[in-house]
């Protein structure tokens, strides 16, 4: 195998290219999306896999529309083609040229959690196991003949960002046990069971906000699987408030408000009840216009906007 093409663009993909990059295979390409604006002074920003690609001297080729620009990717023949978190479908002109075929390597145990946002479905839905899969890509989404697969535990306090670096890596160690037994001829491709095919498609704003009519359980792992980013949100006195952390209440206590309200203040949390009459304990915030901070800091500044017997999520 002697030319490989690499395909990705966010923080997820990163360590699998610098991974790859400290093997003897030539990656002789790395494609990626456009620069974007981003943040508030929408200041145009290289996605990291670009800034990695600079760092390991290998071109970097970022076309704005796939399906229209890939004669560029063809004319260096590529043995192999290797995606992770790319962006764009690949056409097929680009999955039938190599001669290994095109391989994704997938934040989730396929055939669940097919689609954009494998990570926080998988705390968003309470899983307490994913992984990592590397398949045959196909024109169906995340639906090619699978490789090779790597259970991933998700703990308790694990969040969206933490299981990512944990999936990153674990994907990063697949891919290169992979990769060989592929030109060696030494692994069978496994077809999906669709019949067991569930989705995770790219996280909407009524995913983002709180309904504390739920169980305390769904609103932590609502808090944790958005967390930290795009991070779940509720309102207070009309304004917008980011939920950035907050557990459940551990002790069995029932509390006997309704749920949204603010039952119990320290200096440096307030606990919010939920549906089934537990709490949540919320410990950093960011009300509507400011930074990021903790509880206590919020209230050092403003102790009088926070009272227990009032709402949230009205």
């Amino acid at each position: 195998m002697k030319k490989i093409v690499f395909m990705g663009t966010p923080d997820f993909s990163v360590p699998i290219l610098e991974s790859l990059a400290d093997t003897l295979y030539d990656i002789v390409l790395v494609v990626t999306q456009p620069d974007r604006p981003k943040g508030r002074k929408k200041t145009i920003t290289p996605p990291p896999v670009k800034e990695a690609a600079e760092r390991l001297n290998i071109p970097v080729y970022q076309p704005e529309k796939l399906r229209d620009e890939y004669m560029k990717i063809l004319s260096f023949d590529p043995d192999l083609i290797i995606t992770a978190a790319y962006g764009q479908i690949l056409p097929n002109e680009l999955l039938e040229k190599p001669s290994y075929g095109c391989i994704n390597v997938h934040a989730s145990l396929l055939p669940e959690l097919r689609g954009g946002a494998p990570i926080h479905s998988a705390i968003l839905q309470g899983k307490t196991v994913t992984g990592i899969s590397i398949m045959y890509m196909a024109e169906k989404l995340d639906a090619g003949d699978v490789l090779a697969q790597q259970t991933v535990a998700i703990t308790p306090t694990d969040h969206a960002g933490s299981l990512h670096d944990k999936l990153s890596e674990t994907g990063a160690e697949l891919l290169l046990d992979t990769v060989p037994k592929l030109e060696n001829g030494n692994i069978k491709a496994v077809k999906q069971d669709e019949s067991r095919a569930t989705f995770a498609a790219n996280i909407k704003r009524n995913q983002e906000r709180i309904d504390w009519n739920n169980d305390s359980q769904v609103i932590y792992n609502q808090i944790r699987g958005l967390h930290p980013w795009p991070v779940a949100f509720t309102t207070y006195h009309d304004a917008v408030m980011k939920i950035w952390w907050g557990t459940p209440v551990t002790a069995d206590r029932d509390y006997h408000g309704e749920p949204g309200e603010i039952v119990e203040m320290t200096d440096d949390e307030f606990i919010v009840q939920c549906g089934n009459q537990k709490g949540i304990r919320i410990t950093e915030i960011q009300p509507a216009g400011k930074k990021r901070m903790s509880v206590k800091q919020y209230l050092q500044g403003s102790p009088d906007r926070i009272k227990t017997g009032t709402k949230m999520g009205e």
